[in-house]
């Protein structure tokens, strides 16, 4: 079983910048492809980026050039780096982790608000 424990969370004005990190428990945390999704109210989940065990990475277009996920596979982490952040941002974002036999499992979520 893998637990996933999300943290960065905030408010923050358009243009600024959040870095949410996730960390995992497990042994096989390096298998796992790891991912960020976002829901906003009245929404579907969305996925915001996704990184594999050997490091590929994949964005939502509207984030690209903004946001860059990256894996600690020492420290069991996986971080979103959130810059230029706009209204539009304004979600619930959980931390997802899935192998091919496993998961997916899912953070509890941490709140991340965009307003001026």
């Amino acid at each position: 079983q893998v637990q996933l424990v999300e943290s960065g969370g905030g408010l923050v004005q358009p243009g600024g910048s959040l870095r949410l990190s996730c960390v995992a428990s497990g042994t096989i945390f390096s298998t796992y492809v790891m991912g960020w999704y976002r829901q906003a109210p009245g929404k579907q989940r969305e996925l915001v980026a996704s990184i594999t065990s050997g490091g590929s990475t994949n964005y939502r277009d509207s984030v690209v050039g903004r946001f860059t996920i990256s894996r600690d596979n020492a420290k069991n982490t996986v971080s979103l780096q959130m810059n230029s952040l706009k209204p539009e941002d304004t979600a619930v974002y959980y931390c997802k982790a899935n192998s091919r036999l496993r998961g997916p499992y899912w953070g509890q979520g941490t709140q991340v608000t965009v307003s001026s």
